[in-house]
């Protein structure tokens, strides 16, 4: 059966996800308002089209907004770590 949240095959091309594709396209804030963008979208229209699934789908796009966000942190820390450091 086809993961139509998670691993929709008709956003995929070979390799490449659709959602990577886009991540590569966009600016690190512009991708945040597209996955706030999309989360809105799903939670909007669940009452009158997808009810769960689009539920689902919201918060796959909210999973990836705080993946995303704690990615970010994880860099900052790092970067952190390494000042003051003589290369």
């Amino acid at each position: 059966m086809t993961d139509t949240v998670n691993k929709p095959t008709h956003y995929r091309q070979g390799d490449i996800e659709a959602i990577d594709a886009i991540r590569a396209a966009l600016t690190p804030e512009e991708f945040r308002g597209y996955c706030k963008g999309n989360v809105l979208k799903y939670v909007w229209r669940e009452r009158h089209k997808g009810g769960t699934e689009s539920l689902k789908k919201a918060r796959w796009y909210l999973d990836r907004l705080i993946a995303e966000d704690d990615a970010l942190d994880r860099l900052c820390s790092k970067l952190k770590a390494c000042q003051g450091r003589a290369e």
